[in-house]
Order: C-alpha cells, then sequence, then structure tokens
C-alpha cells in the first residue's frame, strides 16, 4: 500500500470516527424521551399507595355541576383497598378495587360521582387520593372536561347513554314530533 492509499484509508477511518460520534452523541447530550413516563391521554396518572391512578378525568358540564371520575385505579397488593377521592367543597366519592386487580370507572356500574367538579371544563382540580390499605394519601391534578368531545358525552353526569338527552327529558310527545312525524303539514310545508 502506497503512501496516498494510507492517506485517504486514515482520513476515511477519522470520518467514519466523527460520524459514529456524532450519532451517540446525541443521546449523551439529550434526554431519551422514550425513558420518561407521561400520561399519553387526556387524563393524569399517579400512585398512591399501591394503587396506580391511570387516565384520570373529571367529567361535568361546568364548575357546579356534578363531576363523574372516569379512568383505571389497578391495586398492585394482596387486599382489597378502598380509594377515596375528596374534591371541591366537600364533595367525595369512594371506588373498592379488589386485590391484584383493577377497576375501569368507565363501566357504568363503577361511577365514581363529585357532588361539585370544582372547576370550569378545560381546568386542572386538586382531589386528595386516600387509600385505606397502607393509609397513604396525596393530592392529585385532574383535569375537567365537558362532553364537547363525543367519547366523554355518554360520562356527563345526567347525560344519557347516547351523550344527548331524549325527547322524553326536554319536551313532551307532541313538542319533539317532527314535521315529518306529524300527520298535518305546518304552513311552511304546504305549497
Amino acid at each position: 500500500m502506497n503512501r496516498g492509499q494510507h492517506g485517504k484509508l486514515a482520513m476515511a477511518a477519522a470520518a467514519l470516527s466523527v460520524g459514529l460520534l456524532a450519532l451517540t452523541g446525541c443521546s449523551y447530550i439529550n434526554a431519551q424521551q422514550t425513558s420518561e413516563q407521561y400520561a399519553a391521554s387526556d387524563g393524569t396518572r399517579s400512585d398512591v399507595g399501591p394503587l396506580q391512578l391511570r387516565n384520570m378525568l373529571i367529567v361535568a358540564s361546568g364548575e357546579n355541576q356534578p363531576g363523574r371520575l372516569i379512568g383505571a385505579v389497578y391495586n398492585s397488593s394482596s387486599k382489597d383497598v378502598k380509594l377515596t377521592l375528596n374534591g371541591a367543597e366537600g364533595s367525595q366519592t369512594e371506588v373498592s378495587v379488589k386485590k391484584n386487580s383493577y377497576t375501569l370507572l368507565n363501566n357504568s356500574a363503577d361511577e365514581a360521582i363529585l357532588s361539585t367538579a370544582g372547576a370550569k371544563p378545560g381546568a386542572v382540580v386538586d382531589v386528595k387520593a386516600t387509600e385505606d390499605g397502607t393509609n397513604v394519601n396525596k393530592t392529585v391534578k385532574i383535569p375537567v372536561v365537558d362532553g364537547t368531545l363525543k367519547e366523554y358525552a355518554q360520562y356527563v353526569p345526567g347525560a344519557s347513554p347516547s351523550g344527548t338527552a331524549s325527547p322524553s327529558d326536554s319536551a313532551t310527545p307532541s313538542e319533539s314530533a317532527t314535521p315529518s312525524e306529524s300527520s298535518t303539514p305546518t304552513p311552511s310545508e304546504s305549497h
């Protein structure tokens, strides 16, 4: 190998080394986003003793209206635990979670309703979470949402399963009939 080829080989090796250092240096200087845990949803997450609260939200139609907590509560302990959630103005609800199991608050059978949401939809409210297994308590910041997004409309306290009021809730049968359902045409329908 002559001097020219030896020099080219050395330059190529140096360039490769610099390239590799540049690529690995990014992870040395910047934190890896995949190693950071965060709530990848609208709700919040928190751990209270052996309980893991995940995707917690309060769904309400307004600040001083009842608010329904939705999300999941996981119990990693070997005994049943009761979670007590205290919100604004003395509002309170309790959730029972079986040992080594979870409770989904999105099910209609496991409703957790606070008498008042404590904040307008779009805001975050402080809720004191207490579990009776190890008597740990923690203040958790939980976002308040309303039924604007269709996936939350069914959870607004007092809403029908479809998320809107049924005709019988808002009008009498004669008031709720549409022109096509009524037997007599309205003046605007006759030509």
